[in-house]
């Protein structure tokens, strides 16, 4: 059974539909900049560049940021998802969606008017606090009635669920399921993380010598699987570990990131010479790219491309895994790889293939990474359909 990706939506900083977003990837155009929250430190963040729409009345009166971002992604996989309830039937298809946040930026601008005002916002509903209040509003919308669930793994949310999705179309429960990840900005990942000493006050700047930090960051990226459909890239391969090395940092050694990796190619049944390309995790900390770049190295060598996309889009959290799938089926698609950016001066530690410029070449297979506090890691292989 092949797993084809069929339609595919994103939006993020680097814009609010997905042409938008795939062409400044293509050219080089970041999504990054000063961060909008009321934080009392320098802060660059990724946050979606326009207005976003309103939600359907049926959606009702307590809208959240996370549920619009979901909306607008939603919107450009609408038909494509009609089509298939039409195909398969209602209950033949499904949903497995990721976040890391929920509607939590939500609650915490009732708790601040709590504070001034010592009462919560008469609109204010707990259930739009829910990680499960997006999946419910689309499939209120989509029409489909097979089984809807939410993944939250923290940064590897949105990349675990092309498992649960592969275990739905493999079982005969499904024959279509939509996946993918919503996010939105919050005080408590931006605080977090500063917390941690982990973010970075400036552009983030992966695998680079000078690295301080990554960039939290908003968006959306939702994408249709079918089974045995025609498509012009497919989902060949998927690797699961987690080791529990630590609640926030990684083994030194990658260890975890190498069984990813590795089983990720074996159940391709891919040899390492065989990926064209590889879409890092790639945050920006130091330890994270050391570790990951060691496990690259062990696993598929030194000669492969790795690019961090985050260097675009920042770290868009339970949506990261999902939007970097994305770029990994459009660079099959279109047949060329992104540049890193603001790599220079390459960390003299990280022995790997980092193109500073966009490579037009054949993309037959790409492996994506998405590593998550506590060690809960997956790696994914995507597959042109003549490969």
């Amino acid at each position: 059974m092949k797993v084809a990706v069929t339609a595919y939506s994103a939006c993020n900083g680097m814009g609010m539909r997905t042409a938008e977003v795939l062409t400044n990837l293509r050219h080089g155009q970041h999504g990054l900049a000063p961060g909008r929250l009321d934080i009392p430190t320098p802060t660059t963040c990724g946050a979606l560049p326009d207005v976003l729409p309103e939600l359907p009345p049926t959606a009702g009166r307590a809208a959240t940021r996370q549920l619009q971002i979901g909306w607008l992604a939603y919107q450009e996989l609408a038909d494509a998802v009609a089509e298939a309830v039409g195909r398969y039937g209602a209950d033949r298809v499904g949903a497995v969606l990721g976040t890391s946040t929920g509607g939590i930026a939500y609650t915490e601008d009732a708790y601040f008017r709590w504070r001034k005002s010592g009462r919560l916002p008469e609109n204010y509903r707990l259930e739009r606090h829910a990680f499960h209040d997006i999946a419910r509003l689309l499939r209120s919308h989509g029409g489909w009635t097979g089984p809807s669930f939410m993944v939250s793994t923290a940064c590897s949310s949105s990349g675990k669920v092309f498992s649960s999705a592969r275990r739905l179309l493999r079982s005969g429960r499904c024959d279509a399921v939509v996946v993918g990840g919503i996010d939105s900005l919050a005080y408590t990942t931006v605080r977090g993380f500063q917390s941690l000493y982990a973010a970075s006050a400036e552009p983030c700047r992966p695998f680079c010598k000078d690295r301080d930090g990554m960039n939290v960051a908003e968006g959306a990226a939702l994408l249709l699987l079918e089974r045995d459909r025609p498509c012009t890239v497919y989902l060949s391969g998927i690797g699961e570990s987690g080791d529990a090395f630590h609640m926030s940092k990684p083994h030194p050694e990658g260890r975890s990131a190498i069984t990813a990796m590795r089983d990720a190619l074996r159940d391709a049944g891919l040899e390492a010479a065989d990926i064209d390309y590889v879409n890092a995790h790639g945050t920006g900390t130091k330890r994270n790219d050391t570790a990951e770049a060691l496990a690259i190295t062990e696993v598929l060598g030194r000669d492969v491309p790795v690019v961090s996309t985050k260097s675009y889009t920042g770290h868009l959290l339970g949506a990261g895994g999902a939007t970097e799938a994305i770029f990994a089926v459009a660079s099959i698609e279109q047949q060329w790889i992104p540049a890193n950016l603001r790599l220079e001066p390459i960390d003299p530690e990280i022995e790997l293939n980092l193109p500073c410029e966009r490579q037009e070449t054949p993309v037959r297979h790409v492996l994506s990474n998405s590593f998550a506090f506590g060690g809960s890691n997956v790696s994914l292989t995507f597959s042109g359909n003549a490969s």
